[in-house]
């Protein structure tokens, strides 16, 4: 069994962040969003609203399980 990385333990101390040229992430990720709402009219035929039949706490638990499952990937190639 591999050893497990400290560099992602919850208590490693961080560095605050170096302001950079990079892109804001926030920005990245509101563009991220309205492409996936533009998915989802084109898959679904309507956005996402509550009432729409569906169990939006389950489907919020099986997307954040995958999260977890690429996450842990991502953990496992940087180690």
């Amino acid at each position: 069994m591999k050893k497990q990385n400290t560099k992602y333990r919850k208590n490693a101390k961080q560095p605050k962040p170096i302001k950079n040229k990079g892109n804001a992430i926030w920005d990245l990720v509101i563009a991220d969003m309205k492409s996936r709402d533009k998915a989802g009219v084109e898959t679904y035929g309507t956005r996402l609203q509550a009432f729409n039949g569906r169990n939006a706490l389950w489907d919020a638990y099986c997307e954040a399980l995958d999260l977890v499952v690429y996450l842990r990937q991502a953990i496992e190639e940087q180690t």
